[in-house]
């Protein structure tokens, strides 16, 4: 597999070790002090080539910000606003401390120093996405054989805390969109649609089917430094949703004299709507009128009207696979880790459901209400052993049916 030759250098000899690469080129390394290291270089590369573990020195000595390049290319399958995201943290908070480094010389302890100081201005969520990033080239390099291991593997991030979500009620959904005067039935369409603003900004007259009360969600546009960028929904999935009876009239009037591929909702200039003019200029001042009429009213912004379309969806009935296809999450795991709050109440309608339907059936007279015993000074009776037959018996002094059912709540 190689050889060992030693050499002269003016600080002594020294050892270097020739071997033959898995393409049959050859190569070396030099500077080893004794014979006995060599060998334990060339006896590890032999093992490393066996088990097709082997890397190529010369492929990790690239840069960070070379090939971070690379992967960056190699991102096509990412939304715009994503790959906008990867590009400002490459440029940002990754090529000025790791750029000039290579590959194999960052370790896993500077990468949680480093996470370590971005923790303290950042935001934790903020940090986890620059981190992925990192993270993200580094796996690449580890598929493109240029790393043998993955530095930011098993790095302690900081606890995202989750902010409590904006809900309102249909009372409370109606009162604001009456202080947005002619953007009203887009506030009540998010509402009760769900739609994330760059699908509600995408849609246009042909979207509406009218006879099934369905919207097409087939595509989704965000603005990305000024620029109204187009792209697929999130995930990538197409849906239909459904949007309730009251909305046809607005809908209707929004579609009557314009082209099939004219924007549905529009700014008052007839381009395309956009988030940041919508929500301060028109949505927040609207929700601070509210919250002056009513101190009960709660603090929301256009995204909240996406979590109250959810909280209404499953106040009404709707199970979580219905939700979920409502709202585009990729599962419906998704969707009971976003809103899992929202389904609390449905334990309690479980208990009550199981003790309606079957509280009257053999099952629910299995326990009867115990006959506590007459307490009678005396000495104390001897204990009895179990009856025999059919009858259950509880041990002494525990009351079967808080047994019961303390059980089934531990499990639960």
């Amino acid at each position: 597999m190689g050889s060992i030759e030693p050499y002269s250098t003016s600080a002594g000899r020294r050892y270097r070790v020739r071997y033959r690469k898995p393409d049959r080129s050859q190569t070396d390394k030099r500077g080893f002090r004794t014979k006995r290291d060599a060998e334990l270089f060339l006896a590890s590369v032999t093992v490393s080539m066996t088990r097709g573990e082997w890397i190529d020195p010369s492929n990790s000595r690239i840069t960070v910000r070379e090939w971070g390049e690379t992967w960056f290319e190699a991102q096509v399958q990412v939304k715009p606003a994503t790959r906008s995201g990867y590009r400002y943290n490459l440029d940002h908070h990754i090529y000025p401390l790791w750029g000039e480094r290579r590959l194999v010389e960052i370790g896993h302890a500077e990468v949680q120093d480093w996470v370590g100081a971005l923790s303290a201005r950042l935001k934790p969520s903020t940090v986890k996405q620059i981190y992925l990033v990192l993270s993200g080239l580094m796996k690449f390099a580890i598929r493109d054989g240029r790393l043998v291991r993955n530095p930011c593997e098993f790095i302690r991030l900081p606890r995202i805390e989750r902010k409590r979500k904006g809900y309102l009620t249909a009372d409370q959904v109606a009162h604001v969109a009456s202080l947005c005067s002619s953007d009203a039935d887009l506030v009540v369409f998010l509402a009760f649609t769900g739609l994330r603003w760059g699908e509600m900004a995408a849609l246009r007259v042909a979207s509406v089917d009218f006879d099934r009360r369905r919207v097409a969600v087939d595509e989704s546009v965000v603005e990305l430094e000024g620029v109204m960028t187009w792209g697929t929904p999130k995930n990538h999935e197409r849906r239909s949703v459904p949007f309730p009876d009251f909305l046809v009239g607005p809908l209707a009037a929004r579609c009557e004299g314009r082209s099939l591929d004219a924007p549905l909702f529009t700014s008052a200039n007839g381009g395309l709507i956009r988030n940041g003019n919508f929500r301060h200029r028109v949505f927040e001042p609207a929700v601070r009128q509210a919250m002056a009429e009513d101190p009960g009213f709660p603090w929301v912004t256009p995204h909240d009207l996406r979590h109250t379309a959810a909280s209404l969806a499953i106040s009404a009935g709707a199970n979580v696979k219905a939700v979920q296809r409502l709202l585009g999450h990729a599962s419906a795991a998704t969707t009971l880790d976003v809103y899992a709050e929202l389904f609390e109440d449905d334990l309690d309608a479980v208990a009550a459901a199981l003790t309606h339907r079957v509280g009257a059936s053999r099952v629910g007279k299995m326990w009867a209400e115990p006959k506590r015993p007459a307490i009678t000074k005396g000495p104390r009776p001897k204990k009895k052993g179990p009856r025999s037959g059919n009858s259950m018996v509880a041990p002494t002094g525990v009351d079967p049916v808080t047994s019961r059912f303390s059980v089934v709540r531990s499990t639960n």
